[in-house]
């Protein structure tokens, strides 16, 4: 049996939970409104540096007791910060839950942020950062999102930069926290063999003590601008994005975004993955994927590639694209797309971890749980034609932006030469 249930605390603190009583385990996370959407330059990278201090000690556990104390049990405690969510979570054997629910609070409302520590910390992120600008495949992603919502907050990186993260001083991180870490702003989400009023019971007396009042975020809708550039690096390879606006979060067709992206070149048998690996062996890495946002979003084409096949490259993700608005989908082809996101779908909710993970997303962007057959019928719902016109609004040439990094000269970007 599975039953989901919510109670909102006296301080506004939202739990949501999940019982299935024939698992061993228990996820439980607890997920801040809060990313670096909400920072400007001169603070940017603080919601994530407050990620890490967060396992840095609290009054009564050093940073060891922490990892200790997860690992003695057999369990997984981590964290993520993204541009609108900072999550922490744990996953226990069921009969340590209250254990699970004493760690996350104790690190949430006795955290020392020491200041020996936060230089330390300060490090570990440079760190962090020199080592993402090292990983090509990955740093790109950070450069195209700098210029294609260039002037929003959503351009700058979460991790911060070298200049941000090291004025970053105790004061201006403890005002960001309590700001931010408050009643309102805060969703626990609860996954496995566990009971909802005794969880509930043990989040408001160890939660109890965060203030209610949530920090009104201002957040603007970014636009964005066609934009091209090129960063030189010594790279074997040439890198390169290719990207366009794409459906919200809570837009009605994110669902024809969905199933339009796995057609494109979110799979393995998607049309890119097939022309550019399979057919033509020009790339080893090449994907579509899309980054959904509260209020925006993107769709972008990653390949890695050698300079001299770049401009074929091109010229076949235009195609394709001119090819998925103007040529309607086959039943076929959108039949396997609908099946192939179900699937993806009903597998991953055979953990409690990624269960509870929807749990806490569901509630924070649409205030609801949102149940799987509910996301099935949306899929199934959507039509070759919804397809159609929405890769007809969204690929133009005037909302593509394209960044190269590698062995690649401003001069020598090329364009495309296929008519969009």
């Amino acid at each position: 049996m599975q039953t989901y249930r919510k109670t909102v605390l006296s301080n506004g603190i939202k739990v949501i939970t999940e019982e299935i009583r024939h698992v061993r385990s228990a996820s439980i996370g607890a997920w801040v409104r809060c990313g670096s959407r909400h920072e400007d330059e001169r603070i940017n990278g603080t919601a994530h540096f407050i990620e890490h201090m967060l396992f840095k000690g609290t009054d009564r556990r050093s940073a060891f007791d922490i990892a200790s104390d997860i690992d003695s049990v057999g369990g997984v405690m981590n964290a993520f910060t993204g541009k609108e969510l900072t999550a922490f979570y744990v996953k226990v054997p069921d009969y340590h839950v209250n254990l699970a629910i004493d760690l996350l609070a104790d690190i949430f409302t006795h955290s020392r942020f020491d200041l020996d520590d936060i230089e330390m910390e300060k490090a570990v992120v440079l760190q962090e950062i020199s080592m993402v600008e090292d990983t090509p495949d990955e740093y790109i992603h950070d450069i195209f999102e700098k210029h294609f919502w260039e002037g929003h907050a959503l351009a700058m990186p979460v991790l911060g930069t070298r200049d941000s993260v090291d004025a970053f001083d105790r004061g201006q991180v403890m005002r960001f926290f309590e700001d931010r870490y408050r009643g309102e702003n805060l969703v626990i989400a609860a996954v496995g063999n566990l009971e909802h009023e005794a969880l509930v019971d043990w989040v408001a007396k160890l939660f109890g003590s965060l203030p209610a009042l949530r920090l009104q975020s201002g957040e603007i809708r970014p636009g964005t601008t066609a934009r091209r550039c090129c960063i030189e690096k010594d790279l074997e390879q040439l890198h390169l994005v290719v990207g366009t606006p794409a459906p919200a979060t809570l837009d009605n067709d994110r669902f024809a975004g969905i199933l339009m992206n796995s057609v494109f070149g979110g799979s393995m048998s998607s049309r890119l993955f097939q022309e550019i690996r399979e057919k033509r062996g020009l790339a080893y890495a090449v994907r579509s994927y899309i980054v959904s946002y509260r209020d925006t979003g993107m769709l972008n084409v990653y390949v890695g590639t050698s300079k001299d096949k770049t401009r074929e490259v091109i010229d076949i993700i235009l195609a394709e694209m001119r090819r998925m608005k103007t040529e309607r989908l086959t039943d076929k082809e959108l039949q396997s797309a609908k099946e192939l996101i179900k699937g993806n779908l009903l597998l991953s909710m055979e953990s409690t971890d990624n269960r509870m993970q929807k749990l806490a997303t569901n509630e924070i962007y649409f205030g609801r749980n949102v149940p799987p057959e509910e996301i099935v019928g949306r899929i199934e719902a959507v039509t070759a034609e919804d397809i159609l016109s929405l890769a007809g609004r969204l690929f133009t040439r005037p909302n593509l932006s394209m960044v190269f990094l590698g062995e690649m000269t401003e001069s020598e970007m090329p364009a495309g030469d296929v008519d969009l």
